[in-house]
């Protein structure tokens, strides 16, 4: 069984920065490829940002230059650094294993303008 626990949101001003964590429990976890997601209210889940196991990243238009994903297999643990926040990043952050239907319980990341 993999579980996935998101930690690190919370409410931030426009401008600002947080650093999101999922913590894997996960064996082979570096042989993974993993993914962000976000869902702001009343809109579909949307995908943020993916890493390979090889550490080849990916990003939403609308993230990129701002955003940064990052993984320490070491750790099992994946990140997402979010500078620059705006308030249309406002949502539930969700970690996923990338073509599974495996999925955290999210953490809200709510940013005031």
């Amino acid at each position: 069984q993999v579980r996935l626990v998101e930690s690190g949101g919370g409410l931030v001003q426009a401008g600002g920065s947080l650093r999101l964590s999922c913590a894997a429990s996960v064996r082979g976890f570096n042989f993974l490829a993993m993914g962000w997601y976000r869902q702001a209210p009343g809109k579909q889940r949307e995908l943020v940002a993916t890493i390979s196991s090889g550490g080849i990243t990916s990003y939403a238009d609308s993230v990129k230059g701002r955003f940064t994903i990052s993984r320490d297999n070491a750790k099992n643990t994946l990140y997402l650094e979010m500078n620059s926040l705006k308030p249309e990043d406002t949502g539930i952050y969700y970690c996923n294993v990338r073509f599974t239907d495996t999925w955290g319980q999210g953490t809200q990341v709510t940013v005031s303008s």
